[in-house]
């Protein structure tokens, strides 16, 4: 059976399976992307992205959800840009590459990885909650303590909702710890489990929490470890010059047969 390498990465405790595919090596199977990002039978993952090559951009970032859907994922580009840097895909600390949602840019300091992402002009309230989209379709709700939150099947109640069909939506319950500071805590969807962040999450709840009068920069406490959003929002509350920024980690590299 054919060997490749992969490097394990985490950025907040969302952890990804990434994969040099500069040269189209890996077969872009469901089943086997599955089979990679199972917990108990493969490497374990929240995702599994490839670095591919883009004539327009320093490359471009292919993610798969554990269940082999596609979306943008602010965490697993922010690992992305650091894996890119280590392969020599990045001259300096700055970078644009290419992913689902579009071209992104980002700058690194050290292990930090500020990214930037799409604007935001989607913003709506919905009877389930504050409906945002960061390239990834998110519903926020406000909670007096979110550490009460049965997050699974709470989650998974709005996630399979009749009005989400058919792709679902990922479900963020969100608290506010005073100042300029929030606690997220993530239902994902394509996992189908809560996440120790979600980077599309922690920007959406930032976002929403303008609605309650929080201002930029934000500061988001996740279940692994803490981000800053930042933005711009003019009079028609349309988001624009956001950024995502906190650590993206190496864990460890190894060999899988597929």
């Amino acid at each position: 059976m054919p060997t490749i390498t992969f490097h394990k990465y985490q950025a907040t405790g969302n952890d990804f399976i990434i994969i040099d595919n500069r040269k189209q090596a890996f077969p872009k199977e469901l089943s086997l992307i599955e089979k990679l990002c199972d917990r108990k039978f493969g490497i374990g993952s929240d995702g599994l992205i490839l670095i591919e090559e883009h004539s327009e951009a320093d490359f471009n970032m292919i993610f798969y959800n554990p269940d082999g859907s596609q979306s943008l994922c602010g965490n697993g580009s922010r690992c992305a840009v650091n894996f890119a840097k280590s392969i020599g895909l990045i001259a300096a600390d700055q970078t644009t590459f290419m992913a689902y949602d579009g071209l992104h840019s980002a700058t690194i300091v050290g292990d930090l990885v500020n990214l930037s992402m799409q604007n935001v002009q989607n913003v709506s309230q919905m009877q389930a909650g504050i409906f945002v989209d960061t390239g990834s379709p998110h519903l926020i709700r406000f909670v007096e303590d979110v550490q009460q939150v049965d997050i699974i099947p709470e989650g998974s109640s709005i996630r399979y909702n009749d009005q989400f069909k058919p792709s679902g939506i990922n479900v963020n319950f969100v608290q506010h710890l005073g100042d300029q500071k929030i606690f997220v805590r993530t239902y994902e969807r394509g996992v189908e489990n809560e996440t120790l962040s979600c980077g599309t999450g922690v920007t959406a709840a930032a976002i929403a929490a303008n609605t309650i009068g929080l201002k930029s920069p934000i500061q988001v406490a996740t279940k692994g470890g803490d981000l800053t959003v930042t933005y711009e929002v003019d009079n028609h509350q349309s988001f624009h010059h956001i950024s995502l920024c906190g650590p993206a980690l190496l864990v460890y590299e190894g060999k899988v047969e597929i």
